[in-house]
């Protein structure tokens, strides 16, 4: 069988020669997958109007910070720090992300953690970091009692939707629920 690409490719790399001579070839760092189909979301990426992105370091697309400030719900006012970590399987691996603010919400725990479903069974290659910003959004309007992190915020949320949103009040105004001291947001 006749090799008809990358016909002697291996050789020049392993030796570091462009095989005009001696001289090295100076390296260049190729790009993972992942790095390329985040650059095309990047690009093509139209947050909405609450939502807002930053790199630490910006030579680093795949570790983000995205801060979302719902315009509705029990947690109006405030804004929430969620950070992202991608990694280099993206997109045949869902995205890590965390939430850097204290929160009591039953599908955030307090540890940071995010209860969502496409960023566990439900991720399909075809999502996008858009997808997952919007399912954040959407916790934030509605969230899901159901599949808690937060047992405890999930069956106040179901037996008492009030004293719920007086405790998500009472959270957001930097007060404890349950020993727990939440920093003052709103």
């Amino acid at each position: 069988m006749i090799k008809i690409f990358g016909v002697g490719r291996g050789k020049r790399a392993e030796d570091g020669k462009d095989g005009e001579g001696d001289a090295a070839v100076p390296a260049v760092k190729r790009k993972q997958p992942g790095e390329i189909r985040m650059q095309k979301e990047l690009d093509e990426m139209e947050l909405p109007p609450q939502c807002n992105i930053e790199f630490p370091d910006k030579n680093n697309l795949m570790n983000f910070q995205i801060s979302i400030a719902p315009d509705e719900g029990f947690w109006k006012g405030a804004a929430y720090t969620f950070v992202f970590s991608v990694a280099p399987l993206y997109p045949h691996e869902a995205p890590k992300v965390k939430c850097e603010t204290k929160i009591y919400h039953p599908n955030i725990d307090l540890q940071g953690n995010v209860c969502l479903n496409i960023l566990r069974e439900d991720w399909k290659p075809v999502l996008s970091i858009s997808s997952v910003v919007y399912g954040l959004l959407y916790l934030f309007l509605e969230p899901n009692p159901g599949d808690p992190l937060n047992h405890e915020a999930a069956e106040v949320l179901r037996n008492n939707r009030a004293e719920f949103g007086r405790i998500v009040s009472r959270s957001l105004r930097g007060g404890s629920v349950a020993s727990h001291v939440f920093p003052k947001l709103i």
